[in-house]
């Protein structure tokens, strides 16, 4: 059982996530949450406390993806790397407020994953 500040925030997305296709299935991998749809594809940052934070990437390993290019009009997406960019969603009625964006993006990463 989680115990973390933001529960009802993460299981929000956790299942927001899900919604967006039967393809995709939960698990832990690096000991948190993440996601799985051909590849990994994300995982929820549980060390934030203020803010739901997702880290999206490519799959375990690191790739050269020149051509990833999510759509983000809500700037939600701090690119790190070609591959990998943390998602901050922020709580509550931000996090509601953010969630459409947050789907468009999500939809494209998986295609590219």
């Amino acid at each position: 059982m989680l115990d973390h500040p933001l529960k009802a925030d993460i299981e929000f997305v956790r299942n927001l996530i899900l919604s967006l296709s039967p393809e995709i299935s939960d698990g832990v991998k690096w000991n948190w949450l993440s996601f799985h749809h051909t590849n990994w594809f994300a995982t929820v940052n549980l060390r934030s406390k203020d803010a739901i934070q997702l880290v999206a990437y490519t799959g375990a390993k690191a790739k050269d993806n020149p051509e990833l290019k999510v759509p983000d009009p809500g700037g939600l997406l701090l690119w790190l790397a070609k591959d990998c960019a943390p998602i901050t969603l922020g709580v509550g009625k931000t996090l509601k407020t953010n969630a459409k964006t947050f789907e468009a993006i999500v939809k494209a990463w998986i295609r590219r994953v």
